[in-house]
Parts: C-alpha cells; sequence; structure tokens
C-alpha cells in the first residue's frame, strides 16, 4: 500500500509541476519535434488505393465540404 501512495504523491507531483510550468509560461505542452513528418509519411495512410472506409470517409468530407461552400452566407 505504501507502494502505491508513494506512486501516487510522485505523479501527483509532476502534474502539479507540469501545471505551474504552463500557469507561468502559457505555453501548451507540445508533442515531439518529429512525427510522422520525419519518417517521410505525409499522412497517416499511406496507400495508393485507400480502403472502404476511407473511401466512405473522404466522400463524407466531400459532401460536408460542399454542403458549407453552398450555405456560405459570407
Amino acid at each position: 500500500m505504501s507502494t502505491f501512495i508513494a506512486a501516487f504523491v510522485v505523479l501527483l507531483l509532476f502534474f502539479v509541476l507540469m501545471s505551474i510550468g504552463y500557469i507561468i509560461k502559457r505555453k501548451a505542452v507540445a508533442g515531439s519535434c518529429g512525427g510522422l513528418g520525419a519518417l517521410g509519411i505525409d499522412k497517416a495512410c499511406d496507400c495508393d488505393d485507400p480502403c472502404d472506409k476511407r473511401k466512405a470517409r473522404m466522400a463524407e468530407e466531400a459532401e460536408r465540404n460542399e454542403k458549407l461552400t453552398k450555405d456560405r452566407i459570407l
């Protein structure tokens, strides 16, 4: 039980320190410097021919964008 309490206190301490750092710097926690772009991958799905789920999502997105541009007020 003491191990659990010690681990909880350490975790809580890290959260407090990260919170103080955010409050002082007003800068959000950033990700890594590379990601998929560093590996030469432009997108998460790097297939030549997308799967059916991906094609359906792309069609829905295109339809939504078309509706947004059609119904645009400004």
